[in-house]
């Protein structure tokens, strides 16, 4: 509530200041229209406090974990005020990358085999200088996946490390094949069903640091492809803990919710675009298994898939390869603590798609779902450019996990 009513003395007089030097004559000039626009902002107001600025629900699969995160990581239960000048959906997503700043980050870099002859590009946070945690042996590691085009390089990722770097953790990017720059040696990429090159990168910085607690976030699609791991892996991996932000729980769902007219326009055409400018940088090693020129064809991403994806992976349909992906299949087996937050008004991973009686399900999962945020969005305050509700979230829960997370044991 106070950052509400900072926020609204901050409007309020930046609106004063305005008046004051911008109206100063007729209508606007008058008493009538200053009453008038206070009496509009009034009424805003009290709208936005009844209506948009809300408690997330939480859902949790077991009292102890509910208990848990109300002790140790209170954001989730806290009310969320998401920007009071932009809070629906579709403005939330598109506003968030170029309102919210990029923290500088010196990445060290990291190319692993794979088990096919691949590579992984991986991007490291060492935090040699952390204070909390001196010996790198036993400094907290956390284990960031960026989502269905990103990279180390997005705002999103960037925060997440500055924050970790706060705490004194140490950050590891998982780059997905064939987007970070890196040469392509084999002919493959990824998706968020094989989850062969996450198992390849979870054992490789486990043995560099087998004492050190270690955690993993996903974002988008990299936390649809961390739960489908714990899903298929259950309790058997050396992840203490796990957060996700943004999720697609059924592919059905989302690609149904971004071929609508205006979401296909403003969100699924451009995605489409980068993953066929991801792959025509390796055309050459694509050609004798996929039609490269009906692939650059595709205006969707369900017709990406079908052209490309599903057929890379071998898949016999691309109906097989969605229900493969879907991550709320998988949920039930998910074996260590897992928070997932998401919004309900995400076009990306729509309401009703959201696994809220399979996540009651399993003691280990809680999803926090706010009313607003869109989609890897959740802004708050006046301008929203160094820090948003997600980050907090990221924040506290990986500091609880770290510092308490024995509780749950």
């Amino acid at each position: 509530m106070q950052r509400l009513a900072m926020d609204l003395r901050m409007l309020s007089r930046e609106l004063s200041l305005y008046l004051e030097h911008q109206v100063r004559v007729g209508f606007f000039g008058s008493g009538v229209g200053l009453s008038l626009i206070l009496g509009f902002s009034v009424a805003y107001a009290c709208y936005y406090l009844s209506s948009i600025a809300k408690k997330p629900q939480l859902v949790t699969g077991g009292e102890s974990f509910s208990r848990f995160l109300q002790d140790h990581c209170p954001v989730v239960t806290e009310t969320y005020y998401p920007t009071v000048w932009c809070w629906e959906s579709r403005g939330q997503t598109l506003l968030r990358p170029f309102i919210t700043s990029k923290p500088p980050v010196q990445y060290r870099n990291e190319l692993i085999k794979t088990a096919d002859g691949g590579q992984i590009s991986l991007d490291w946070f060492d935090n040699d200088n952390s204070a909390c945690y001196m010996d790198a042996s036993t400094r907290p590691t956390i284990l960031l996946l960026p989502g269905l085009t990103g990279t180390s390089k997005e705002s999103y990722i960037l925060h997440m490390i500055h924050l970790s770097e706060e705490l004194g953790y140490r950050c590891v990017v998982f780059n997905n094949r064939g987007v970070a720059g890196e040469n392509l040696l084999t002919p493959r990429t990824y998706c968020c069903a094989n989850t062969e090159d996450l198992e390849t990168v979870i054992h490789h910085v486990h043995s560099l640091y087998p004492s050190a607690p270690f955690l993993a976030a996903g974002v988008s699609m990299g936390g649809m492809l961390l739960l489908n791991y714990l899903g298929k892996i259950g309790s058997k991996t050396p992840l203490m803990a796990a957060a996700t932000f943004s999720v697609g729980w059924n592919t059905f769902a989302c690609s149904e919710s971004l071929e609508k007219p205006l979401n296909w326009l403003l969100f699924n055409y451009y995605l489409t675009t980068c993953l066929q400018s991801s792959v025509n940088k390796h055309r050459h090693m694509f050609v004798k298994q996929v039609d490269m020129d009906h692939v650059m064809k595709a205006k969707s991403i369900r017709e990406f898939d079908k052209r490309f994806t599903s057929v890379m992976f071998g898949y016999r349909t691309i109906d097989d390869y969605y229900t493969d992906a879907s991550p709320s299949r998988r949920l039930t087996s998910v074996g260590i603590p897992v928070l997932c937050l998401n919004s309900v008004d995400d076009v990306f991973s729509p309401s009703h798609a959201i696994p809220i009686e399979t996540a009651k399900q399993n003691p280990n999962v809680a999803l926090v779902l706010t009313s607003y945020g869109g989609h890897i969005g959740f802004l708050e305050g006046i301008w929203p450019r160094q820090s948003t509700y997600m980050d907090r979230v990221f924040k506290q829960f990986v500091q609880a996990m770290v510092e308490h997370g024995h509780e749950l044991s």
